[in-house]
């Protein structure tokens, strides 16, 4: 709301970063401080709650919803720069998936080592290491670099399963200790429709009951158990996982710090506005 606000109060406003995000319908993790546009004349300054910036390069602009936006690629890449690595990393995966789905795809360090502004890039090939379409969701997305920060080995990603006539799929999967691990997603739940809910309940529970029969380990958890870290962890070894090194205490800190959002209060744990 405060984005189309803007524009429409704003002459001939083109919005880049969190601003063209949501209309990328890119995911982001609470709610950003300032609206972002694009300077007209090269000069960087602010109005307000609005950051107008001045790139040091031509940048092309496309129409989304009605107003004019940086590109899904320039997006992807300027918010992989600035925003804490794990949300990074969910920008881009969504970025990956929807350019996977028109058959396209970019080099996301590439494509920022191309540009003047040199900040970041050290993220953007930590992020370019990581990105994958595979992620179907920010919660798979940000729990993967915490297991990867907890010091657990890189689960394989949608992993097929072939058991008693159904085929199932996990979100990760660790092969050599056969342990499967689920990302809760509570919005898949559509609690308008009760009976559609009770069917869905009942199909994941059946389909968890027959993939215990077969694997050794089980571990489920929500966006909560991942911000936190530390429950995520628990819920692995409970599972019969390993870690293979120590944590990485510095990357997981970043997990508690977004400086570009509001504070997050205790009754909404910073779930990804999309």
């Amino acid at each position: 709301m405060r984005v189309h606000a803007v524009a429409q109060t704003w002459r001939a406003p083109v919005f880049c970063l969190e601003s063209a995000a949501v209309e990328h319908d890119l995911p982001l993790v609470g709610e950003p401080r300032e609206i972002h546009l694009v300077s007209v004349d090269g000069k960087t300054w602010r109005q307000g709650d609005v950051h107008v910036h001045g790139w040091r390069e031509e940048r092309p602009v496309t129409a989304v919803g009605g107003l004019r936006v940086a590109t899904l690629e320039d997006t992807t890449t300027d918010l992989c720069r600035v925003l804490p690595p794990a949300f990074a990393l969910a920008v881009a995966d969504a970025a990956l998936r929807r350019m996977a789905a028109d058959g396209d795809g970019f080099d996301i360090l590439a494509h920022g080592a191309g540009q003047p502004n040199r900040r970041g890039l050290r993220q953007l090939a930590w992020v370019r290491a990581r990105a994958t379409p595979l992620a179907e969701s920010s919660g798979e997305s940000v729990s993967r670099a915490v297991i990867e920060w907890l010091g657990f080995d890189p689960p394989d990603l949608q992993h097929e399963f072939r058991y008693e006539g159904a085929t199932d799929r996990s979100d990760f999967y660790w092969p050599a200790a056969r342990i499967i691990g689920e990302s809760d997603g509570y919005g898949k739940y559509d609690a308008d429709n009760p009976a559609t809910m009770k069917a869905h309940f009942i199909r994941e529970k059946q389909r968890e009951d027959r993939l215990r029969r077969y694997e050794r380990g089980f571990a489920r958890w929500d966006w909560g158990d991942a911000m936190r870290g530390a429950p995520l962890g628990t819920k692995l070894h409970a599972a019969g996982l390993t870690a293979s090194r120590h944590a990485n205490r510095t990357m997981l800190a970043t997990l508690a710090s977004h400086p570009r959002s509001f504070p997050r209060t205790r009754g909404n744990a910073a779930n990804p506005t999309t």
